[in-house]
Formats: C-alpha cells, structure tokens, sequence
C-alpha cells in the first residue's frame, strides 16, 4: 500500500459508488416502466449489490428482447402493409378482369377457399406446380416415417403386451402356489413338531447306544480282543476250535463210558489224571494256535 499515491484510494471508490448507483437508477426505471404498463407500484425491498446484479442484468436482456421484438414487429407490420397493397392491386386487376368475388359462382369461391386451405397446409407461397410437388413429396416422407414410428411402437407394444400376459400367468401362477404352500404350512409344521420328537428320542438312544459301544469296548479290551482279529482269523480259530472239539470227543466219550464200569478208585484216579493230561495238552495246543494266528496278523 505505501506504493499507492495518497490520491489512489478515494477515486476508485467514488468511481465505484457512482457506478452503483447508475444501475441502481436504470434498475428502479426499468422496474418502475413495466408495473407501471400493468398498472401496479414497485414493491418495496432493499437494494444489496446482489439483488441489483441480478435485476440489471434481467433488465439489459429484457431491453436486447424488446429491442428485438420491435425490429420484428416493425418488419411484419411492413411486410403486412405490403400484402395489403399487393392484395389491394391484385383485386383491382381481378376486378377489371370480371374476376371479382361478388361475381364468382359459389362453388368457385369454394374451391379457391379450399385451394388456399391447402396451401396453407403445405407451406406453399406460390402457384407453382414444382411447390406443390415438393410439399407433397415432403408430406408423403413425413407420412412414411410416422407410419415406421407406428409399425415400431406396435410391434413394441406387441412384445410389452406378451410379457405383461406372461407375467400375469406367473403371478398367477406364483399366487396359487403361494396358498397352496400356506395350506401346507399346518401339515408341516405338525411334521416338523414331529421330527423335533423323534429327533430328541435319537439323540438320547445315541448316548445310550455309544455308552453301551464303550462298555462292549471295554469288555473286548478285557478279553484281549484287538481290532487287528479280523474275520479270517475268527474263521481260522473256529476251525482249530472244531480240531480241538474232535480230538477232544472221544476223550469224553472214553469218560461218559467211565461212569457205567463198577466204581474202583485206583482205576478211576488214574484214568481221570490221564485225560487231565490230555485235556492240559489239548488247551496248551489251543493257546498256541491262538498266539500263532495273532502273530500271523501282527
């Protein structure tokens, strides 16, 4: 700032409040001229820099536009003044020609009215047969695309029309498939009420049926029974068990024939300690056919 002259500051500012209020001024004219042409007062409201932007520069385009709108006017009431002279001239030579309106059978003026009709209808500002062949042309393109646009749409329409019946049949569909689900909802949940009893009922014979599972485990463990015993040594053993029992039988038979001979103590002592030796020689075998088939298996 120690730049500036001691002069610098106050002209800008004097500069800027004149312009302020130079659009102020035009602002409050430009509003004053439009209520006033509807017979109204300006409203009252303070005037900010912004509301004064805003207003001024609706206020320079509403002038651009009036000022175009006159220019516009101005030519069509020029144009128009024209026609009249032209229409004026063109009925005083139709007049002298016997060509007058009051003069013309009803059916001609009807015809010219419906010529000017379709004149009016094609655009057309002459007489000329190349215009009328044109806006015909022009008409007929028109006709063409709006008769595509309409086959398209209904073909569109056609297709929307299938799958608005296709989506009715399946809600249809969907809703009596929805009831016949809610009547079976009853069934179901009985079924359901029904599967939870069994359910619990299950879950208690499991316990019980895996107690019992360690308890027989526990008792085969006992016995010495392995899982490495498979079925085929269960076999093997019971045929050797089948040896035994028939090299055993006629140890018993010898026995059972024992009991019918007279009672003689010596006799009898010394044939029961001969089978004990047999039957002893008999289990020992045993034992060693069972260790052999364990072994084997290991």
């Amino acid at each position: 700032m120690s730049d500036l002259g001691p002069g610098t500051g106050p002209p800008t500012a004097e500069l800027k409040s004149g312009f302020d209020a130079l659009r102020i001024a035009e602002v409050k004219a430009w509003l004053a001229s439009h209520f006033d042409a509807v017979g109204k007062e300006v409203p009252e409201f303070e005037y900010t820099p912004r509301s004064v932007a805003h207003l001024h520069n609706i206020a320079t385009l509403s002038q651009a536009n009036s000022q175009v709108a006159g220019i516009v006017a101005s030519d069509l009431r020029q144009k128009a003044a024209e026609y009249r002279s032209q229409a004026a001239r063109i009925r005083e030579i139709l007049e002298h020609a016997g060509l007058a309106q009051e003069r013309l059978p009803s059916n001609v003026i009807s015809s010219a009215q419906v010529f000017a009709n379709v004149a009016n209808l094609l655009n057309i500002r002459d007489t000329e047969m190349s215009s009328f062949l044109v806006a015909m042309g022009d008409i007929s393109l028109r006709k063409t695309g709006v008769e595509e646009k309409r086959a398209k749409v209904q073909k569109e329409s056609r297709v929307l029309l299938d799958y608005t019946r296709k989506a009715i049949a399946r809600l249809t569909y969907l809703k009596r498939t929805l009831a016949q689900l809610e009547d079976d909802v009853p069934a179901c949940e009985e079924q359901m009420h029904h599967w939870k009893t069994n359910l619990k009922l299950m879950i208690k014979k499991e316990q019980q049926y895996l107690l019992q599972y360690s308890n027989y485990k526990a008792i085969l463990n006992c016995v010495g029974y392995t899982p490495e015993i498979s079925h085929g040594v269960l076999v093997e053993m019971a045929e050797h068990r089948k040896e035994l029992e028939e090299k055993t039988r006629p140890i018993l038979d010898t026995l059972r024939s024992y009991q019918d001979l007279p009672p003689d103590k010596t006799l009898a002592a010394l044939a029961i300690e001969d089978k004990r030796r047999q039957y002893a020689a008999a289990e020992k075998y045993l034992e060693e056919v069972l260790h052999s088939a364990l072994a084997t298996t290991e």
